[in-house]
């Protein structure tokens, strides 16, 4: 038995499963397995009301899981999956209230990754899965990461590399009226727009939106207390730390850094690279131990929002 058909048949028996996509490792469950779902829930330390995006092998599955399907959502899946954009729908009967925090929407994708769609079509259905990393923390982008946090908790971890992409796929609500962005991705609002003939809106944290995955003040969190700064103030602060006596680590661009006290990490000036870094650099820095992590801001513009909001959301200052 290979290392895919082990893993499906560990999904069957109920397992949990680690895999790779596209945007981030994946703990995944049967998602028509009760028990299993629960044991993400359990592995994680996630509350019970933070719903859940279940991947597909392919949209064929939709109205398996989805009612009121808008021809928005068709063309979109059309385009973009296998790709790092989840959906959210009206849930179908008979989906799980655990999938989806006890509310009448789910959420739905089409993973880019070879080794995870050869999962999902061994597998034959849908599998429940959030980020392979204990709730709340930085997520992991290699099997190494999920090994490390998760240990015996998971049957199978699939090795397929790092991730391409590296931070978590665009949330697109469609269960309303209109299209509105709830988590921005690396697929950003005028890519979408294109194809539906509309840019979606930002979805306001007031509004009465539906819960969904990774949308809390506070997530993708290092251990390390973290601070963010505009970039010509990182050199300042960081000296002004170290001279302080604390251990201090920075992910800057290379002409902020030059204090040897300080852990220094290149951040690179294009969105698509600095996505692919990010978790395994504040994973790398984070395991340091030190007292203060301090991150120059990215450009306030739309190719950087994805890596602004995981950045604020990190230091438990969401934009």
């Amino acid at each position: 038995m290979n290392d895919v058909a082990r893993a499906a048949a560990a999904l069957r028996a109920g397992d949990l499963v680690a895999f790779p996509t596209e945007t981030v490792y994946g703990l995944g469950a049967d998602a028509t397995q009760a028990q299993a779902v629960a044991r993400i829930f359990a592995a994680k330390g996630r509350p019970a009301d933070h719903p859940l995006i279940v991947h597909l092998p392919d949209a064929g599955h939709l109205e398996r899981w989805a009612t009121d399907i808008p021809d928005t959502a068709r063309r979109l899946a059309g385009t973009f999956w296998p790709g790092p954009l989840t959906l959210i729908l009206r849930r179908a009967a008979g989906v799980l209230d655990a999938l989806t925090g006890g509310q009448d929407t789910i959420g739905l994708r089409v993973p880019d990754h070879p080794l995870a769609l050869a999962l999902l079509r061994e597998f034959g259905g849908g599998v429940a899965a959030p980020s392979a990393n204990r709730f709340g923390h930085v997520s992991p982008t290699t099997a190494a990461h999920v090994r490390e946090e998760l240990g015996d908790a998971v049957a199978v971890v699939l090795d397929g590399g790092p991730c391409s992409v590296g931070i978590e796929s665009t949330i697109l609500d469609l269960s309303g009226p209109t299209a509105r962005i709830l988590r921005p991705g690396m697929l950003d609002a005028a890519t979408i727009g294109a194809v539906i003939g509309a840019v979606p809106s930002t979805a306001s944290a007031g509004g009465s939106v539906p819960r969904v995955s990774g949308s809390l003040e506070t997530h993708y969190a290092p251990r390390t207390p973290m601070r963010l700064l505009p970039e010509d103030e990182i050199a300042t602060q960081a000296r002004i730390a170290a001279d302080a006596g604390q251990r201090v680590a920075a992910l800057a661009p290379p002409r902020s850094g030059g204090d040897p006290r300080v852990t220094w990490r290149d951040a690179s000036a294009d969105p698509a690279r600095y996505a692919h870094d990010l978790y395994a650099r504040l994973r790398e820095l984070d395991a340091l131990g030190g007292d203060l992590l301090l991150v120059a801001l990215p450009p306030a513009t739309e190719d950087w929002a994805a890596i602004r909001d995981r950045l604020g959301r990190a230091a438990g200052s969401p934009k």
